[in-house]
């Protein structure tokens, strides 16, 4: 595999940069379509429950939302699954036999059950049963969620691979047991707190399309039943949010801590570390990490990082140095410097490229099998290429864990105005606030990501493959041209999306034909 180091620098940046692009916009329409499905669920259960025509409207409202949106998500999304096959087809040959699994089960099973529904769910009113419809329209959203679940395996499974093997005779990790990797506990934190985070946006949403009417003083039932709703299902995401987020660290502290560090800019630990609320971390330089003990003017919370990243108070976590030149554990054992693992690394590419040249023997087998762990770090030319860029981890994670707080607030205001006073309708700072946070809480659901994908680098595979080793042979000006070709196809889509969304929005609750 030493041709893979050939490959331009041009063409692992912009093939990144490609990537990075239809993510985040595939980004903007996912969460939502989860958000809505639970809410719009809710609804409908209201109708089934009461079968008052408010409801019936109301439900069939918040679907016809819903159906834009989930539109716009399935077409990136598939545009996002055929991008490993184009722009990084090493990667894809490396572990497609583990990864391509959870890929082809969201396919097969979760995408058609929810395109199954869906239909149902728009054009059965008159013709299902009202308890088959809700369950069709249940039925949608959950397979919406089992759909996130398989991705979100599958990513889980690049930071922290497990239930594979390599085999030398075919050059691929091979997977050795399907319920590791499906059920794997960094994949089961993953999902929740990203499912709960997406609840979290389409609260807003709903809460702020709700606040619009009142401003506008229409739709009045509409808006203030909505925002109850919409509060309620906020509030109790936020705060599962919270929770999943604190066992989502902990699973980082003890599978990537290095994007801990990164995430605290902790640049030499030890034991009994405090948690960084604030500290100047220049947002455009990677910070001097060799040479600075600190940040400058720090903020910290005493012992409260060790809480969180090992449950006691007086727990070592490890900083980027440490991390670079080897450091022992609270346990005794001894973790290798990053120059240490490059050197066994080189020597499981060295073994490897004898075993493929015929030399099978007990000792070539035995060599590669004792090193192939760190079989990526043997393409790291220099060990500070495996520290992620620290500004971008440090900040992202502040502004999730900043409006996060700000969300739980935001719903607890809202319901106290909705619920105890009854005067939700007459407070238009509210009404404005409401709609304010709306691009918010996308700004914090993208910054979660950013934590987590810009935590890993360089790695595509943590500690396995390195971008530089998983890129596909391309001529970057064809990456070039692709990338600007989705950023315009996106960016129409996006225009497309918002566009319909005020015109219904602007349109009301009016009843659908079809009622």
């Amino acid at each position: 595999m030493n041709e893979l180091l050939t490959i331009s620098a041009a063409t692992i940046d912009w093939s990144r940069a490609q990537f990075a692009l239809t993510a985040i916009y595939h980004w903007l329409f996912v969460p939502l379509t989860l958000g809505l499905a639970l809410i719009m669920g809710i609804v409908e259960t209201c109708y089934y429950r009461t079968r008052k025509r408010f409801w019936k409207d109301a439900a069939q409202y918040w679907q016809r939302l819903f159906g834009v949106n989930f539109a716009m998500g399935v077409a990136t999304g598939i545009i996002l699954e055929f991008e490993f096959g184009t722009n990084w087809s090493n990667y894809s040959w490396f572990v497609g036999d583990v990864f391509g699994a959870p890929l082809a089960i969201e396919g097969i099973v979760a995408f058609f059950m929810e395109s199954t529904f869906v239909a149902v769910m728009f054009f059965g009113w008159k013709k299902v049963s009202p308890g088959f419809h809700l369950a069709s329209t249940w039925l949608t959203g959950l397979g919406a969620t089992i759909s996130a679940w398989w991705i979100l395996v599958a990513n889980a499974w690049m930071q922290y691979p497990i239930g594979q093997t390599f085999n030398p005779d075919t050059m691929r990790f091979e997977m050795d047991s399907f319920a590791a990797v499906a059920l794997s506990p960094f994949a089961v934190d993953k999902f929740f707190h990203t499912v709960t985070s997406a609840w979290v946006i389409g609260a807003v949403f709903v809460v702020a399309v709700s606040c619009w009417y009142l401003l506008k003083k229409r739709e009045i039932q509409l808006a203030k039943e909505s925002i109850k709703i919409g509060a309620v299902v906020g509030l109790c995401a936020s705060l599962l949010a919270a929770f999943t987020g604190d066992n989502s660290a902990y699973m980082v502290a003890k599978t990537q801590p290095m994007k801990l560090a990164a995430m605290e800019a902790l640049y030499n630990g030890g034991p009994s570390q405090s948690l960084t609320g604030v500290a100047w971390v220049n947002p455009l330089k990677q910070p001097d990490y060799t040479h600075e003990a600190e940040p400058p003017f720090r903020i910290a919370v005493p012992n409260m990082l060790s809480l969180l990243a090992t449950h006691t108070p007086d727990g070592m976590v490890p900083g980027v140095n440490d991390l670079l030149n080897g450091y022992t554990k609270a346990n005794g054992e001894k973790e290798p410097s990053v120059e240490e693992k490059m050197a066994r690394g080189r020597k499981a590419i060295a073994a490897l490229q004898q075993y493929r040249s015929g030399k099978k023997d007990a000792v070539t087998r035995k060599t590669l099998a004792d090193n192939i762990q760190y079989f990526g770090y043997g393409y790291v030319k220099d060990k500070h290429q495996v520290v992620p860029f620290i500004p971008i981890n440090f900040w992202a994670f502040r502004v999730m864990v900043g409006m996060g707080c700000l969300f739980i607030l935001f719903f607890l205001v809202v319901l106290f105005f909705s619920f105890r006073r009854q005067t939700i309708d007459r407070q238009r700072w509210l009404h404005i606030v409401a709609i304010a946070l709306l691009p918010l809480a996308y700004i914090a659901s993208e910054a979660g990501w950013l934590v987590a994908e810009f935590g890993r680098q360089p790695w595509t595979i943590q500690d396995m493959l390195p971008t530089w080793a998983a890129v596909s042979d391309l001529h970057s000006g064809s990456v070039v041209l692709t990338f600007f070709l989705f950023l315009f196809l996106f960016t129409a889509m996006l225009v497309v999306e918002v566009s319909i969304l005020c015109k219904q929005i602007k349109k009301g609750n009016v009843p659908s034909t079809e009622i």
